[in-house]
């Protein structure tokens, strides 16, 4: 199964829009956000009623207007998020140190945000993976990653204008 990962969206719509494009085109199966929308405003990029692609999320440090954001976003929690998909066991929260050894220990896959720094590699045979920023404010990169559950693999995405 092919998904699409972002994270630090950030209110830039523009990088978010196009991530969301790159995922259509690419034609996933689902879409993980992990987390710093910031407005309820930006969550309406992944809001159910506007994508017809499932979309699993928690909340950043950063996502201030929880209430709102919740309200376009039903399903999103406040972390840690597990989830079986591709017949993987998945847990994602925003930040890697906020994950517990038990919450590790039950996943196959690792996602993460928070850094802003792209991370896609192979530690004690799991598979941790940070997108990035999908925002591109601080390292002026908008990037992205299609995780493949069949390996488990994963590529980073430079998302272009």
């Amino acid at each position: 199964m092919k998904i699409g990962v972002l994270s630090d969206t950030h209110d830039r719509l523009p990088t978010f829009r196009r991530a969301i494009a790159l995922f259509r085109q690419l034609k996933v199966g689902a879409i993980l956000h992990a987390g710093d929308y910031i407005a309820p405003f930006a969550a309406k990029v992944i809001a159910p009623n506007v994508l017809d692609i499932p979309v699993y999320c928690c909340y950043g440090n950063n996502d201030g207007e929880r209430k709102g954001i919740k309200a376009v976003l039903p399903n999103i929690v406040d972390g840690p998020l597990h989830l079986k998909l591709g017949g993987r066991n998945i847990v994602m929260h925003h930040f890697v140190d906020w994950l517990s050894e038990q919450d590790i220990a039950a996943a196959q896959i690792v996602i993460t945000g928070h850094t802003h720094e792209p991370v896609n590699e192979v530690r004690n045979g799991k598979l941790y993976l940070n997108p990035g920023e999908c925002c591109g404010w601080v390292t002026d990169n908008c990037t992205v990653a299609l995780l493949d559950t069949d390996g488990p693999t994963a590529q980073i995405i430079q998302v272009h204008e």
